[in-house]
């Protein structure tokens, strides 16, 4: 009952102002509107599910994170993997929305060194509609970023990263590690 009764309110929510030509395409970049049987879990109450954060960096496969279940999010802090120091790379997140639109999802990452924080990221991945099987998941890749080089930074780091919407509702939060060295 509950979802037919959310997809009663999308209609209406997207019907009401037909003739409004700005408002339409503002619809269609969340992805309302564009048909598709809707994905979501009725027995998962969660309105956004991380699927994965993958590292690519030129000079080596991809490095896959799996974050969709809680039992790969505890071995990520345990098995840190390297970046080259200098080296170009970039985080590209897939991620599921489901029930509702998603507002304003943000990734924020804290890196520490010993324990002393040394950096924040804070990147904005924007506002999705629910994923239908036209559109069963969304990717998001991040700014390039340069991994420090010299010897003072190589060593072992620990990230928290946290996907959280204009809400401030955590949809996810862990803490995963990576060493920078002289090479892959």
């Amino acid at each position: 009952m509950i979802s037919s009764l959310n997809e009663i309110l999308l209609t209406i929510y997207f019907n009401a102002d037909a003739e409004d030509e700005s408002l339409q395409r503002y619809k269609e970049s969340l992805g309302l509107g564009g048909g598709g049987q809707d994905l979501s879990d009725p027995a998962d109450p969660r309105d956004c599910i991380i699927l994965t954060l993958e590292m690519n960096s030129e000079g080596r496969p991809p490095v896959k994170l799996e974050l969709s279940t809680p039992d790969a999010l505890k071995t990520l802090k345990d098995h840190p993997f390297k970046i080259k120091e200098g080296s170009k790379f970039n985080l590209t997140a897939t991620f599921k929305v489901q029930h509702n639109v998603l507002s304003g999802l943000q990734y924020v990452q804290v890196i520490k060194r010993k324990g002393i924080r040394i950096d924040k990221l804070q990147e904005m991945i924007g506002s999705y509609a629910p994923n239908t099987d036209k559109n069963p998941v969304h990717t998001k890749r991040f700014a390039d970023e340069d991994a420090p080089s010299g010897m003072m930074a190589r060593g072992h780091y620990t990230a928290i990263s946290t996907f959280v919407d204009d809400d401030k509702k955590k949809h996810l939060e862990f803490e995963w590690s990576f060493d920078i060295a002289k090479d892959w």
